[in-house]
C-alpha cells in the first residue's frame, strides 16, 4: 500500500508529457477499461502480472540497476545506489541517471520527493535473492522484542535507547556503517569468523526440511555469537538457518565490492558496409524467399500435408513440401509458421489446408506477400525455424507450442543490437551479434540447441533480409519502429514485380526469371512439372504432365492457346507436337462408374429395363445388350425392380446368386440421456450476441493530460470495503466467488466477460501449478468460468476462486 501510495504522489507530479512517457512505456496499463484516475493508474502499475510484462524489454543495465534497487530495499538513497554500483565517477553517474530515467518510464523505480528511490512492490519479488542477498536488517527484525533490541545493542557496545522504535533504527544505523561491521567481526572468535565468511561467499542460506516431532539441528559453531550482535537473524519459531541481514554480507564483502553495472553494450568485429551492398543483399534475400513462399503454399493447396496424432506437421510431410518446393528444412519451416500466424493456413481436421484469405494472398504482386509474412514473423511468439529440442529429439512444425515471449524478445533484441551499430558498418560475422542480444534483451529466449547465442533468431533474419551484410536493412529499420506504410513502401522498392511471360525452349523447358505471377505459376504447374525454384523457376513438359491438364478437362487448342499467350516467343515445334500426340491417345479407353452391373441373356428385356419410365431414377445405362449398369447402390435397384412386378437375383462379388435370409427384429439397447444437460443453463450468465467492437486506439497525451484533470486519490475501496455499489451484476457475481481477486481485477475480468473481449489471467491449478493462460470466448457460470484457453487451444473449466491476477492483453 505504501508503493502504491508513493507512485500515485510521483505521478500526479509529473507534467503531461512524462506521464504520456510512463503510458507509452507501458501499454498494459492503458487496455480497456482505462484507467478514471491517477490512483487506478498507479494500482494497475503495481499489479505483478504488469510488471513481469515490463522486465522482458528492459536492456541489461536496466535490469542491474533494478536488481541493486531491490538489494538495498525501498526507500535506498541514490548515493548508496551509485555507491553499490560502483557509479559514482562523472561517465559512469551520467549513465546511471540515464538508465534510473528509464526504469522511472517504466514506472518500476521513481524519485519521491525526499531524495529518495521507491520501486514497485512486486519488483522485489522478481529475485529471490537480488544479488546474492538476503532481506535487509530491518525486515528480518520485524517481528524480534524490545528486550531482544536492547540485548543486541548491548553486546556490540551501543548504548540501547528508550523505545523499540529507536532501539531498531540504531541497530540499523550500526550495521549500515560497514566500518562499524568489519570492526566487530574482526574481534570475533575464530569459529564466529569462519562462519560469516562462509555465508557471505555461498549467498543466503536454503531452508531444510524437517521432520515434525523430530529434534531440530543445533547451532552451528559461531553462530551464537553472531546471533547476540544481529549479524545473523534466527527466526523466531526456529525454522531453518539463520540469516545475514543484507547490510552486514554487503559489509563483509569488503569496499572494493560492486555489483555488476555493464552501462556500455559490448563491442563487436565490424567492417564498413554501403548502403547499396545492403539493399542489394536484402533484395535477392527477400526475393528468393518470397519465391520459396510462394511454392510451399502451393504445394500446401495441392496437397494439404497431415498432422501427426500428437499434433504438428511431421518430419516427413515437411521433406515431401521441401522437395516439392525446392526449399530447405528452415524455409519450410519459417513459410508454415508465418503463413499460419497471418490466416493464410488453418486446421481442417487431421490436415492443414489453405484458407480463402491464402487465395486472396496468391493474387497479389511479391511485394505485398511478402510484407505479410514479414510482419507475422515479427509478432510471431515462437521460434519457427527451431527443429530440435534440448533432447535433441525432432521437433514438428505448427505444434501449437505455448508462447514464447522470450523469443519474441530475442527478435526485438536482434534489430535493436544491429541498430545500434555504427552509420556505414555491418559485423563481420553475424553471430557476434549474439552477446550484443544478450545485453539489449538479458530475458530472451536462446535456444539450446544453438550453437552460439540466438544463432537461429539470426539466421532466420538472413533469410528474410531483414539482416543483410551484417546491417540491419530497410526491413529491419522499419520493422523496429513499427512503420506499416514505410515497410510496405520498401518491400515494393525492393522486390521486383511478378513476371508474366516464360521463356519456353526446345527442350521442353519454361524458365521464369524473378517471381512468377499467380497466374503464370498456377498455368505452368497444370501443365509441367516444376525443377527448380528461386531467382529463377522452371518447368519440364513431359506426356504425364500433359496428359494430366487434358484430364483437368482442358482442350489441347486451349492448351497451345494458353501457352502462347504466356511465352516470350512462338511456341517450339517440340512442344506442339507433344501436345498433339499425347491428345490422340487421350481417352481412347473409358472408365464409366457404376454402383452395380445388370446382366441377362435376353436383350429384349434389358431394353424394356433402359427405357421403363419409372425406373429412370436407377441411372440405367446400357453398355452392350445384355448389359445395364446402374447408379443406385445393388439393394436399391433390386428393390425398384422388384416393386415394377420384376424378379432379379443379386449376386456376389464372385458371381453366385446371393442367399438372402431376413432375420426377426430387435430392439437396440436404451442408452441413457447425458448427464447434467438441464443443469448446464440455469444460473448461467453467457455474453451472446454481442459484437466485438474494433479494438480502440488510445492516444497517450490526451489519457495523460485526462489523468492530471482528476485529483490524486487512491482507487475508491471496493463495494465489500464501504465503497460505491458495483457497476453490474457481473461485477457482483465475480467479487463473491473470486475472493484472491482485488477489486481492480475484478472490474478487468466482468468487462471481459460483459464485451467478449479476450483476457489474460494467472491461473492456479488443483496441483498447484501456476500457469498464465490468455483466455477468450468466456461465459460465466458461477462458481466456474468456461473460456477458450489459448495456452492449451481447447474449451476449459476455470475456477473463479483459483483465478489469482487479471491483466488485459498488450495492446499492439
Amino acid at each position: 500500500m505504501k508503493s502504491r501510495s508513493a507512485l500515485t504522489t510521483w505521478l500526479s507530479s509529473l507534467d503531461s508529457s512524462r506521464l504520456a512517457r510512463v503510458l507509452e512505456a507501458r501499454k498494459d496499463a492503458m487496455s480497456p477499461p482505462e484507467p478514471r484516475s491517477v490512483g487506478e493508474l498507479a494500482d494497475r502499475l503495481q499489479r505483478p502480472g504488469s510488471v513481469g510484462l515490463s522486465l522482458p524489454l528492459l536492456a541489461l543495465p536496466h535490469l542491474q540497476v533494478a536488481e541493486a534497487v531491490a538489494a538495498l530495499g525501498a526507500p535506498a538513497s541514490r548515493a548508496a545506489l551509485a555507491e553499490l554500483l560502483g557509479a559514482v565517477d562523472d561517465e559512469p553517474a551520467r549513465e546511471l541517471d540515464a538508465v534510473l530515467e528509464v526504469l522511472a518510464d517504466h514506472a518500476l523505480v521513481w524519485p519521491d520527493g525526499a531524495g529518495k528511490l521507491r520501486m514497485a512492490g512486486p519488483l522485489r519479488q522478481a529475485w529471490d535473492a537480488p544479488l546474492g542477498l538476503d532481506a535487509p536488517l530491518e525486515q528480518l527484525l520485524a517481528g524480534a522484542t524490545s528486550d531482544e533490541l536492547r540485548d543486541m545493542l548491548a553486546a556490540l557496545g551501543v548504548k540501547p535507547p528508550g523505545t523499540k522504535s529507536q532501539r531498531l533504527a540504531a541497530l540499523v544505523e550500526h550495521h549500515s556503517d560497514a566500518e562499524q561491521v568489519v570492526s566487530v567481526v574482526a574481534k570475533a572468535p575464530a569459529a564466529a569468523r569462519k562462519l560469516l565468511e562462509r555465508r557471505v561467499a555461498g549467498g543466503p542460506a536454503q531452508p531444510r526440511f524437517i521432520v515434525f516431532g523430530a529434534p531440530g539441528p543445533g547451532l552451528e559453531p559461531g553462530a551464537r555469537w553472531a546471533l547476540d550482535r544481529g549479524l545473523l537473524i534466527q527466526d523466531r519459531h526456529g525454522y531453518g538457518p539463520a540469516r545475514m541481514p543484507a547490510e552486514v554480507a554487503l559489509a563483509l564483502r569488503g569496499p572494493g565490492w560492486h555489483a555488476p553495472f555493464e552501462p556500455v553494450p559490448p563491442s563487436v568485429r565490424s567492417a564498413s558496409v554501403t548502403p547499396v551492398e545492403v539493399d542489394r543483399e536484402a533484395s535477392a534475400a527477400a526475393t528468393a524467399f518470397a519465391s520459396h513462399a510462394a511454392s510451399v503454399l502451393s504445394a500446401c493447396s495441392a496437397t494439404a500435408p497431415a498432422r501427426l496424432k500428437s499434433g504438428g506437421v511431421g518430419a516427413r510431410e515437411l521433406a515431401r513440401i521441401g522437395k516439392a518446393a525446392q526449399a530447405d528444412d528452415a524455409v519450410v519451416r519459417l513459410v508454415l509458421e508465418t503463413a499460419y500466424a497471418a490466416g493464410l493456413l488453418g486446421r481442417d481436421g487431421s490436415r492443414v489446408a489453405p484458407t480463402e484469405a491464402y487465395d486472396v494472398w496468391a493474387e497479389q504482386e511479391p511485394p505485398e506477400r511478402f510484407a505479410v509474412l514479414l510482419q507475422a514473423w515479427w509478432n510471431l511468439p515462437l521460434t519457427p525455424t527451431r527443429a530440435r529440442d534440448e533432447d535433441n529429439k525432432a521437433l514438428p512444425a505448427l505444434a501449437g507450442a505455448p508462447p514464447c515471449n522470450g523469443c519474441v524478445q530475442a527478435r526485438h533484441g536482434l534489430l535493436a543490437a544491429a541498430g545500434r551499430l555504427a552509420v556505414g558498418q555491418g559485423v563481420t560475422v553475424a553471430s557476434d551479434l549474439g552477446p550484443l542480444i544478450a545485453w539489449h534483451r538479458p530475458l530472451a529466449h536462446s535456444s539450446l540447441s544453438d550453437g552460439t547465442p540466438f544463432a537461429t533468431v539470426i539466421r532466420e533474419a538472413e533469410i528474410l533480409g531483414v539482416l543483410a551484410r551484417g546491417a540491419l536493412s530497410a526491413f529491419g529499420i522499419h520493422l523496429r519502429s513499427g512503420d506499416t506504410e514505410g515497410l510496405d513502401i520498401e518491400c515494393r522498392r525492393l522486390l521486383p514485380s511478378a513476371t508474366a511471360t516464360a521463356r519456353i525452349g526446345a527442350d521442353l523447358t519454361a524458365v521464369v526469371t524473378g517471381t512468377p505471377s499467380a497466374r503464370l505459376a498456377s498455368l505452368l504447374d497444370s501443365l509441367a512439372d516444376r525443377e527448380t525454384t528461386g531467382t529463377a523457376s522452371v518447368w519440364r513438359f513431359s506426356p504425364g504432365s500433359i496428359r494430366k491438364a487434358l484430364d483437368a478437362g482442358h482442350s489441347p487448342d486451349r492448351l497451345v492457346a494458353d501457352l502462347a499467350a504466356v511465352a516470350a516467343g512462338p511456341l517450339p515445334q517440340p512442344l506442339s507436337y507433344l501436345i498433339a500426340d499425347t491428345a490422340h491417345g487421350h481417352g481412347r479407353v473409358r472408365i464409366a462408374p457404376a454402383a452395380c452391373v445388370l446382366h441377362g441373356d435376353e436383350p429384349a428385356l434389358l431394353a424394356e429395363l433402359a427405357a421403363h419410365r419409372k425406373l429412370a431414377k436407377l441411372g440405367l445405362r446400357q453398355l452392350a445388350p445384355t448389359v445395364l449398369i446402374s447408379r443406385s447402390p445393388i439393394d436399391t435397384t433390386l428393390a425398384a425392380l422388384r416393386d415394377e412386378g420384376y424378379a432379379p437375383v443379386a449376386e456376389t462379388a464372385e458371381g453366385a446368386v446371393r442367399i438372402e435370409r431376413t432375420r426377426p427384429p430387435r430392439a437396440p439397447a436404451p442408452v441413457p440421456a447425458p448427464r447434467g444437460i438441464a443443469a448446464r443453463d440455469g444460473g448461467r450468465i453467457v455474453a451472446t450476441g454481442v459484437a466485438k467492437a474494433p479494438a480502440r486506439v488510445v492516444d497517450p497525451d490526451i489519457l495523460a493530460a485526462q489523468l492530471l484533470k482528476v485529483p490524486p486519490t487512491l482507487p475508491e475501496p471496493a463495494p465489500f470495503d464501504g465503497g460505491p455499489a458495483f457497476a453490474t451484476d457481473t461485477e457482483e457475481i465475480v467479487a463473491g466467488w473470486a475472493k484472491r481477486l482485488p477489486y481492480s481485477d475484478v472490474r478487468q475480468l466482468a468487462h471481459a466477460i460483459d464485451t467478449g473481449e479476450p483476457i489474460t489471467v494467472e491461473y492456479v491449478a488443483t496441483s498447484g501449478n501456476r500457469t498464465v493462460r490468455t483466455l477468450s470466448r468466456l461465459m460465466l457460470d458461477p462458481p466456474y468460468l468456461e473460456a477458450w484457453c489459448h495456452l492449451r487451444e481447447d474449451e476449459r473449466v476455470f475456477t473463479l476462486s483459483r483465478i489469482h491476477s487479471v491483466m488485459s492483453l498488450r495492446p499492439e
